[in-house]
């Protein structure tokens, strides 16, 4: 039995907006539909999240962008995570993740749901392990029962996709290990799993209780991000085994969520060299039988602390090229701080051009127009139609702006080549200084 007939708030989504998502994504709702059925696409939206703007993640659908926000232990300021959430909006991003990890977390989770349309995300572990530690104990000494109980809270609040790290198993952990990471496990989530499967000398309960998990999925048409606990944490770690134990693992999880009639996305790597990107990104695709791919840049070196959202975007681009669907922003604040609102900004305008970068590679229609009617325009000299087409036309406004009534731009001015060439006339600047 397909997923569609299985899943009836997606198959019910699909009735309502078909056609809607269909013409965004300049495909047919017959493709969408065989995709979403196969596993190859996702629709990520939450009945219960009021007024969501229901989005397809997975090529040859639009590449889409996420924005992580959130609350942490050395800055809760919930105004302002509340503030980054609508600015990744009006930046063009397309989900949004709640990574919260101080303050009233339900309360932080219901005022974003209420404030953005986008789908959102979150890690429900984050939310089992602060209540351990504000109760003075260990955020990995959470029952099952619990577990579950977070899970089904979330998303009968609203939540369209959560990161699960089902695939991390002991024997996971025990390759970091032997394999002599250099960063060990730099995933949260997978760090708190680890711990519990070594501190309880257990097996990961998001994984011994998948089925229950799936049963919570289902009913919310909740899409599942299987989280990449493993995923390398600098350039040397990439590829190894305990990343590619995982990865084999969500491929297998995958299917079984898919015979179930659960959406699931794969999480993929962080940092990955250049010339491994392409590599990594098919094997991972092949490995989870073409299921999205949700990639956290990836970083293409680890030596641009303050610049991160340079090297994801990089590594965004060649991702997706390659086939990942759904580029996690960096910005550049990683590894650094919380990001300000202006990072937040700078991050997700990063992934948009590696988006369409990736895009117009591919020779998808609406991004090769796009480049092409830019490109038109500059020949043209015509700024409005410029500022138009821009990923971020704001920032056209604001630099162009002491100089908005001149034709040429501040740096060329009368020297413009393509005025120079068109057989213009125009003023010599000495000559309007009187100068003979």
């Amino acid at each position: 039995m397909s997923i569609l007939a299985k899943n009836k708030p997606l198959a019910a989504l699909l009735r309502s907006h078909g056609a809607t998502l269909a013409q965004a994504e300049s495909l047919s709702q017959d493709t969408i539909e065989a995709a979403v059925d196969a596993g190859r696409m996702v629709v990520l939206a939450n009945p219960a999240h009021k007024d969501v703007l229901p989005t397809i993640i997975g090529q040859p659908a639009r590449v889409k962008v996420n924005a992580n926000i959130g609350t942490s232990m050395l800055v809760t300021d919930v105004v302002m995570e509340l503030e980054k959430a609508k600015l990744a909006q009006e930046a063009g991003a397309h989900a949004v993740m709640d990574l919260s990890t101080a303050g009233d977390l339900a309360a932080i989770r219901e005022d974003i749901l209420a404030g953005t349309p986008l789908p959102l995300g979150t890690v429900p572990l984050y939310g089992i392990a602060q209540r351990h530690l504000a109760g003075g104990g260990d955020p990995a000494d959470f029952t099952e029962e619990e577990m579950l109980a977070e899970i089904a809270s979330q998303a009968a609040a609203g939540v369209d996709f959560m990161t699960l790290h089902c695939g991390v198993t002991r024997r996971a952990v025990g390759l970091v290990a032997e394999t002599g990471r250099i960063t060990g496990i730099v995933s949260r989530g997978g760090s708190i799993l680890g711990r519990y499967i070594r501190r309880h000398d257990a097996e990961n309960p998001f994984l011994t209780r998948y089925d229950d998990i799936l049963d919570i999925c289902l009913a919310h048409n909740v899409t599942i991000s299987l989280g990449d606990g493993m995923r390398p944490g600098c350039g040397a770690d990439a590829g190894d085994g305990a990343q590619w134990e995982e990865v084999i693992n969500l491929g297998s999880l995958a299917r079984r969520a898919r015979a179930r009639g659960v959406q699931v996305m794969i999480e993929g790597p962080g940092h990955v060299p250049l010339h491994l990107v392409q590599s990594q990104i098919q094997g991972i695709k092949r490995l989870t039988d073409g299921a999205p791919l949700y990639v956290l840049g990836p970083l293409t070196t680890d030596c641009a602390p303050g610049y991160d959202h340079i090297a994801g975007a990089i590594g965004g681009a060649l991702a997706a090229y390659f086939g990942a669907d759904f580029l996690c922003y960096l910005t550049p604040a990683e590894h650094l701080t919380l990001p300000s609102r202006q990072d937040v900004r700078d991050g997700v305008m990063a992934s948009l051009v590696a988006a369409q970068s990736a895009e117009t590679a591919l020779g998808r229609q609406w991004a090769v127009s796009r480049d092409r009617a830019m490109s038109e325009a500059r020949a043209a000299l015509d700024w409005g139609t410029m500022t138009d087409l821009a990923l971020d036309p704001a920032l056209v406004r604001t630099r162009r702006g002491p100089h908005s009534q001149e034709k040429e731009c501040a740096m060329c001015g009368s020297l413009c080549a393509i005025r120079m060439m068109t057989g213009d006339n125009f003023d010599c600047p000495t000559k309007k200084d009187g100068a003979s």
